[in-house]
C-alpha cells in the first residue's frame, strides 16, 4: 500500500535530522567511553531507524510518561540502552545530559540495561534477548482487548501502536519464535517491529550461526514484512513505518540494513563494535568521519534541542486532545467511562469477592479445581481477568465459563489459548501487566515453569501483578512419571526475589491464595495447586483459612502441653494433621502448622512468627513433597526435614506417596527421634 504523504513532505531538514541522529549517536559513544563499558555498536546503526519512530510516528507525552493512550516503545535488544536514553534526553523526558554522564553508574537512571519503573519512559525491562519483543505482543493484545471494550463509533479511548527495536540475537532465541507465530495468529495490526539487521553478534558475523530467510519465516507466521537496504535512508524508513500503520490486519516486520558501529573507521561492521568502548582515538577518527565536532563530549546542539523539543509539544497536544475526548465520553458513556477509570487504575470493583466458594468441612477438591471455582467467582465482578494456559486449560481450570475466546476475530475476549508456548505465555502477560487496563494470569504444569522461568523472573524484577497457576505440583501427579513430578521446582521459585509463591492445602486455603494474587501489586504470585483431591479441613475445629495471608498460621493447637511443631505445605498438610493426631494419643502435645507461603510469612513482624513457630520448642519437622534443601530456615540445623531429593517414579500418586516416605508412620518415627535424642540447639524462625 502507497503511502497517503510523502516522506520527503515530513522530513523537510535532512540535514537537521543527520545532526539529531549524530546527537544519538555520539551521546551512545560517549557514555560508552566514560563509563568504560557498554554497547556503542547498535545505537551507531540505528540511530536513524529510532529518529523516524520517535520524531515522526510515535504519539507520546513525556510530562505524562503513563498516559494510557500513549504509543508503546520497546527496546528489545536492551544491551543498545544508550539509544534509548538519548531518545529520552531529546525528547524531554526527566533524563538530564548528567544522567547520561552517569551511565552504568551507582543509583543513575542510566542503568546497563533499561529497568522499567527506574528511568522513566521505559516501557518494560529488557537485555535477556527475546523478552521484549514478546513484551510488545502482550502490549499489543492489551491494546486489541481494550480497544475492543471501550472505544464506541468516533471516540477511540484506546487506539495505539507498539513499536520496537529487534536484534538479530532476538529473532535468534526461542522466544521470539514462539510469541511471533502466536502475533501472526492473532492479527495484530498495531504492532510494528524495526529489525536491526546488522549481521553482526558478539561472536562475529551471523554468517555462523544466523543464515535462515528471515523474511520467509515472518511471512509464513502471518506478518507483513517489508525491507529497507539502507539503515540511513531516513525517507525509506519513513515510508515502510506508515505503510506498515496502514496494514490493520497483520503486525509488520521491517527488515533495516544497518552497520554496526556505522562510521567507525576500523570498528563498523566488526564484532568490536559490539559490546566494547571504541577508545579514544577511535572516538576521534568517527566524529571527523561523520563530521561531529570531537570536542565537547556530549554534545547537544540548540538546533537539536530544538526540533526534538517538538515531539513533547506534539505529544502535550496529543494528551490533551484524547483528554477532550474523554470528558466527552464520560458524559455520554458514564458506565464504561467508570471501569475505564477503575481498570487503568489497578483498582478492583467493590465486592468483587463477595461470591467467593467455600468448600465444606469433610468434602474433598483438588486445588486446581478450587482454583477454578475461584476464578469463575471473580470473574463477572473483575471483567478485565484474563488469561488461560498453553495447552492445558482444562487440567488447568482456567477456563472462564461463558466468557468468548481472545482471537483474531473476537478480541473481547477473556480465555487465552497460547498453545504450546509456556516461555512467550509468560513474557506477553508481563506485556499486558506492563500495557495496564489488565489482571493477567497463566497456567501450565509447575515443573514446566522451567520454559518460562526468565520472564517469571523479570516479572518479579519489573514487580508486575501477573499470576501463575501451575499445577501438577508434586508426585501425587502420578503415573507421568519423572519427567511431570516437579521436585525442585518449588523452592527454586522461593528462591525469586519479590515473586510470592503459595502452595495452598485445601479448597479454602485456595480461594485465599486467589484473594492475595488479585490484590497484590508489588509483583508476580505463584499458585502451586495438587492434581490429586485434597480434604478440606474442618475450620471449626482448626485455624480459618484466612491464616494464609500471613503465610502460616496455626491450623491445629496441641491438645496438651507443646512440645513438637509440625510444619507442612499444600497436600502434605493433612498428612500432618494425622500425624499430629497420633502424636497427641502417645500423650505428646502437637502443633500442626500450615505454611502455604514462606514470603508471606517472613513479611510478619517477628512477635507473629515467634508466636507460631515459638523459638523455644527446638522440636519440629517439616513436611512437603519436594528438595529438603531450604528448610534448615524454620526446622533449625537439627530439626527433620521429610522431602524428596530424587527425582520421581511412575506409580498411582498413592502409591508414591508411599514408596517415598509421606505417611504417618515416617512422620511420627522422625518426630519420636527428635524426643529421644532432643535438639541441645534451637532455631529462630
Amino acid at each position: 500500500m502507497t503511502p497517503a504523504v510523502s516522506s520527503a513532505a515530513r522530513i523537510d531538514d535532512i540535514e537537521l535530522a543527520g545532526r539529531c541522529i549524530n546527537t544519538l549517536r555520539f551521546l551512545a559513544v560517549d557514555a560508552v567511553q566514560r563509563a568504560n563499558s557498554g554497547h556503542p555498536g547498535l545505537p551507531m546503526g540505528a540511530a536513524a531507524m529510532a529518529y523516524v519512530v520517535w520524531r515522526l510516528h510515535m504519539k507520546h507525552d513525556p510530562n505524562d510518561p503513563s498516559w494510557s493512550n500513549r504509543d508503546r516503545f520497546v527496546l528489545s535488544a536492551g544491551h543498545g540502552s544508550m539509544l534509548l536514553y538519548g531518545l529520552l534526553h531529546l525528547a524531554g523526558y526527566p533524563m538530564r545530559l548528567d544522567d547520561i554522564r552517569d551511565f552504568r553508574q551507582w543509583d543513575s537512571l542510566t542503568p546497563g540495561h533499561p529497568e522499567f519503573g527506574h528511568t522513566p519512559g521505559v516501557e518494560t525491562t529488557t537485555g535477556p534477548l527475546g523478552q521484549g519483543f514478546a513484551n510488545g505482543v502482550g502490549m499489543a493484545i492489551a491494546e486489541r482487548f481494550l480497544s475492543a471494550k471501550f472505544n464506541r463509533p468516533e471516540f477511540d479511548v484506546v487506539d495505539h501502536f507498539t513499536f520496537a527495536i529487534v536484534s538479530d540475537g532476538d529473532l535468534m532465541e526461542g522466544l521470539s519464535h514462539e510469541a511471533a507465530s502466536l502475533a501472526g495468529h492473532l492479527g495484530l495490526g498495531k504492532l510494528i517491529y524495526l529489525y536491526d539487521d546488522n549481521k553482526i553478534t558478539i561472536d562475529g558475523s551471523t554468517e555462523r550461526t544466523f543464515t535462515e530467510d528471515v523474511h520467509g519465516r515472518f511471512e509464513a507466521y502471518g506478518w507483513q514484512v517489508i525491507r529497507v537496504d539502507d539503515g540511513n535512508d531516513v525517507f525509506a524508513i519513513d515510508e515502510a513505518i506508515l505503510e506498515a500503520e496502514s496494514d490493520p490486519d497483520r503486525p509488520t516486520l521491517i527488515m533495516v540494513r544497518t552497520n554496526i558501529g556505522y562510521g567507525s573507521p576500523n570498528k563498523q561492521d566488526t564484532a568490536a563494535a559490539h559490546g566494547s568502548p571504541l577508545g579514544d582515538e577511535e572516538i576521534r577518527l568517527t566524529k571527523r568521519a561523520l563530521g561531529w565536532p570531537e570536542q565537547p563530549a556530549f554534545l547537544v546542539p540548540e538546533d537539536v534541542k530544538s526540533h526534538m523539543n517538538e515531539i513533547a509539544v506534539q505529544g502535550a497536544a496529543s494528551r490533551r486532545e484524547w483528554s477532550s475526548m474523554m470528558d466527552r465520553y464520560r458524559s455520554l458513556f458514564p458506565d464504561p467511562a467508570r471501569e475505564w477509570d477503575l481498570w487503568t487504575a489497578g483498582k478492583l470493583p467493590e465486592g468483587w469477592d463477595r461470591n467467593m466458594p467455600v468448600f465444606e468441612a469433610g468434602s474433598a477438591i483438588a486445588t486446581r479445581a478450587a482454583s477454578g471455582k475461584a476464578i469463575n467467582s471473580v470473574a463477572e465482578a473483575i471483567s478485565n481477568l484474563i488469561g488461560g494456559s498453553a495447552d492445558l486449560a482444562g487440567s488447568n481450570n482456567t477456563i472462564i465459563a461463558g466468557r468468548d475466546d481472545f482471537q483474531r476475530d473476537s478480541p473481547h475476549g477473556s480465555n487465552f489459548y497460547f498453545g504450546l508456548r509456556e516461555h512467550a505465555m509468560a513474557s506477553i502477560c508481563n506485556g499486558m501487566a506492563l500495557h495496564g487496563g489488565i489482571r493477567p494470569y497463566c497456567a501450565t504444569f509447575l515443573v514446566f515453569s522451567d520454559y518460562m522461568r526468565a520472564a517469571l523472573r523479570l516479572s518479579a524484577l519489573m514487580g508486575l501483578p501477573v499470576t501463575y497457576v501451575f499445577t501438577h505440583d508434586s508426585i501425587g501427579l502420578g503415573q507421568d512419571g519423572p519427567t511431570h513430578q516437579p521436585i525442585e521446582h518449588v523452592m527454586s521459585l522461593r528462591a525469586i526475589p519479590n515473586a510470592t509463591l503459595i502452595r495452598p492445602a485445601d479448597g479454602n486455603e485456595t480461594v485465599e491464595a486467589w484473594k492475595i494474587a488479585l490484590q497484590r501489586k508489588t509483583g508476580p504470585v505463584i499458585l502451586v495447586l495438587s492434581r490429586q483431591k485434597l480434604a478440606n479441613a474442618d475450620r471449626r475445629a482448626y485455624g480459618s483459612a484466612e491464616g494464609l495471608s500471613k503465610g502460616a498460621y496455626v491450623l491445629k493447637e496441641s491438645d496438651s502441653e507443646l512440645i513438637m511443631v509440625l510444619i507442612a505445605t499444600g497436600s502434605e498438610v493433612q498428612l500432618a494433621l494425622d500425624a499430629a493426631q497420633a502424636m497427641e494419643d502417645r500423650g505428646i502435645g502437637t502443633r500442626v502448622v500450615s505454611m502455604p507461603s514462606w514470603e508471606l510469612f517472613e513479611e510478619q513482624p517477628e512477635s507473629y512468627r515467634h508466636s507460631v513457630i515459638p523459638p523455644d520448642i527446638p522440636a519440629r519437622v517439616s513436611i512437603e513433597a519436594g528438595v529438603t534443601a531450604g528448610w534448615e530456615r524454620y526446622v533449625g540445623d537439627l530439626g527433620r526435614m521429610i522431602g524428596i531429593d530424587r527425582f520421581g517414579a511412575s506409580a498411582p500418586g498413592s502409591v508414591l506417596f508411599e514408596k517415598f516416605g509421606f505417611t504417618v508412620d515416617r512422620v511420627v518415627a522422625e518426630a519420636m527421634s527428635l524426643l529421644e535424642h532432643p535438639p541441645i540447639l534451637s532455631a529462630d524462625p
